[in-house]
């Protein structure tokens, strides 16, 4: 029988106090900072950790928190979000293959530039890096052999960052790849498929959290999808302004589907394709 699903009302409430502590735990055992997010979606995901350790309060939570070793990072598997799949909206790609890496690389070649680098945020289990990678592979080889591409991925989560750079998926993460790519550059093998090495050695995985804006890197494109909507606003805003600090000049940011450029930051940069929420840095 399928089990109904979760409603608000199922879930404890969780005290400003017991908030306060599961916060500063999570900051000195983990180094991860809840301040920036959504208190309703992170106090959600919370509430559904004590129900399934259950605990009786969201009190008695905290105070497992700092007495088990293991459920900080059980926690955090909770709270952060890690669903993609190779090729997530298409035509975000082929917007990139057909206009925004031919742009990318006429800049580079006016300001006689052999590097172009690419930031990957929130980059889950990988899928995202490598899909650029695989369409630089596929499409600019040329430009591949003439200089040198860095390709950075980055999440708050190690252990998903680990996963990435084994690049071993399932085949439902699969869906959108197109057939030649997929029969190219993927080995089925123990009921996953092995993404090359020739294209796994293209890109290089941090942990890194959006904490920090002074730390971003120098990038010529940042794809920063569906994790500013967990956000409150005006970290959103302080973030964007960080991206367009980092983004080298004429540089490009792609956001989610869903997301936009809110408050400070919409001065910063100007709209390449709206319905694909592609911005080039002013």
């Amino acid at each position: 029988m399928e089990r109904p699903a979760t409603t608000s009302a199922d879930l404890p409430d969780i005290s400003a106090e017991a908030f306060g502590t599961i916060l500063r735990v999570l900051k000195s055992l983990r180094d991860f900072n809840l301040d920036i997010y959504k208190d309703k979606c992170v106090k959600r995901r919370i509430a559904i950790r004590i129900r399934k350790t259950s605990c009786s309060s969201a009190t008695e939570y905290s105070e497992l928190l700092m007495r088990d070793a293991a459920e900080p990072d059980h926690l955090l598997k909770v709270l952060t979000i890690h669903v993609s799949q190779f090729f997530r909206n298409p035509s975000t790609f082929r917007k990139l293959q057909d206009d925004i890496f031919p742009y990318l690389f006429s800049r580079c070649d006016t300001e006689q530039r052999d590097r172009l680098q690419i930031w990957s945020v929130g980059c889950a289990g990988g899928e995202e890096p490598y899909s650029a990678a695989l369409i630089l592979k596929e499409y600019f080889a040329d430009r591949l052999a003439r200089g040198e591409i860095a390709i950075l991925g980055t999440d708050v989560d190690q252990d998903v960052l680990e996963t990435a750079k084994k690049g071993a998926y399932r085949e439902e993460r699969l869906l959108e790849v197109p057939r030649e790519i997929k029969e190219r550059w993927f080995r089925a093998t123990e009921g996953k498929f092995q993404l090359a090495p020739e294209i796994i050695n293209m890109v290089t995985f941090r942990r890194s959290d959006l904490f920090d804006t002074g730390s971003f890197p120098a990038s010529d494109l940042i794809l920063c999808r569906n994790v500013l909507i967990y956000l409150e606003r005006s970290h959103q805003e302080k973030i964007l302004c960080g991206f367009a600090d980092a983004l080298r000049n004429g540089g490009v940011l792609v956001l989610g589907k869903a997301e936009t450029l809110v408050g400070e930051s919409r001065r910063r940069f100007q709209a390449i394709c709206p319905i694909e929420r592609i911005y080039r840095v002013i």
